[in-house]
């Protein structure tokens, strides 16, 4: 008999959180997510996302032992940006049982239906400005930072529980021995085309960052709100996010475009320090996690373009090509092995082609599922 469980007080939030960390013990592609940072996230009053949505968690019961958990979502701006009445789940976890996975599903899905939703979508965590999807292809390299990693059954639990796919999320690998380098060679003259017409490209003045960080929350909010579950990010959710990243930034992998000063593109590249935090248990930074996370950085072979956005009346002029190929130079230079560029909507005919020219392979699935309720 499964039961499930609302989770109530520190104590159990705790139980919610370190419950991976036993399922995927032994599995060497498994990267634990930060405990204080999921905590965080976690906890009305710690992160804005709860200043506008609501967020239940549940864990499941076989007697007595723990063999899963849900997050069910009703995030209000997502649905009064879109005119939807949709709900969300995410942070799934479970071992391999149809009925424990079923469970969950059901009882997400009950307290959103009480709350007026009548689709329920996902997994995000908990909104598609987060980590979000399902991995559904390559399962033999770890996830890069910010992207998600469960086990190869979930997809069939999630199907078998009568959700179909609404939409793939593709991660393009880029490796620096056998890339196109014809944006790099093309690059100078693109950039001096561009110059003509007022369009510059530059490394984030981090001396000025939180003005840079508003400015880039324009662009940020205009180049993507057309795409498939966007919602835009409230001021305290992207500075509080930008705080987070501020801490992994490296200036010359996060560069702008402006047009007679006014930002109309950035794109965002952060180490994947994943390749450190595979390395520190249970996801604790302290006492000895943050020592791991400080002395490894300077190791990371790669990187994420995290980010790229060109604002309507902007695109296709050379832009997107020349932060693709200031990205590659500056990895060469500093002797990265690749980038993952991640994750790309698979409709996203723009990016998709622009991330093939480089000879980018997607090498990674992610899934969105649906269900109606």
């Amino acid at each position: 008999m499964i039961e499930v469980v609302p989770v109530d007080g520190p104590s159990a939030l705790k139980t919610f959180i370190d419950f991976p960390h036993a399922l995927y013990e032994g599995d060497a592609n498994y990267v634990p997510e930060i405990f204080i940072g999921q905590r965080d996230l976690l906890t009305p009053g710690k992160h804005p996302f709860h200043e506008h949505s609501s967020v239940r968690l549940f864990m499941a019961y076989d007697h007595g032992k723990l063999v899963g958990r849900i997050a069910a979502i009703l995030n209000n701006n997502h649905n009064t940006f879109n005119h939807k009445s949709d709900g969300f789940f995410g942070f799934f976890d479970s071992i391999d049982d149809q009925e424990v996975a079923n469970a969950l599903l059901a009882e997400a899905a009950r307290w959103l239906v009480e709350k007026g939703a009548t689709t329920l979508i996902g997994p995000v965590n908990p909104s598609t400005n987060e980590p979000s999807g399902l991995l559904i292809e390559g399962f033999d390299k770890p996830p890069v930072v910010m992207m998600t990693y469960n086990k190869p059954y979930y997809s069939r639990l999630i199907e078998k529980a009568g959700f179909s796919k609404n939409l793939d999320l593709l991660a393009w690998w880029i490796e620096s021995t056998s890339y196109n380098d014809r944006s790099v060679r093309l690059q100078a003259a693109i950039e001096q085309r561009l110059e003509r017409h007022g369009i510059t490209i530059r490394q984030v003045n981090m001396k000025d960052f939180w003005n840079e960080a508003a400015k880039v929350r324009e662009v940020y909010n205009n180049a993507w709100d057309h795409n498939l579950g966007f919602v835009p990010m409230t001021e305290k959710e992207f500075y509080y996010l930008a705080k987070d990243l501020k801490m992994l930034l490296d200036p010359q992998f996060c560069l702008v475009a402006e047009h007679e000063g006014k930002m109309v593109g950035f794109a965002l590249a952060v180490p994947d320090i994943n390749q450190v935090l595979i390395k520190v248990r249970k996801g604790r930074l302290f006492p000895f996690g943050i020592v791991k996370l400080l002395l490894g950085r300077k190791k990371v072979k790669s990187i994420r373009v995290l980010a790229l956005g060109v604002t309507e009346g902007y695109r296709k002029l050379g832009i997107e090509a020349c932060f693709y190929a200031s990205i590659i130079k500056r990895g060469l230079e500093r002797k990265m092995q690749g980038a993952e560029a991640s994750w790309i909507l698979e409709n996203n005919d723009l990016m998709n082609k622009g991330i093939e020219s480089v000879n980018g392979k997607v090498y990674k699935k992610y899934r969105i599922y649906e269900k109606a309720l």
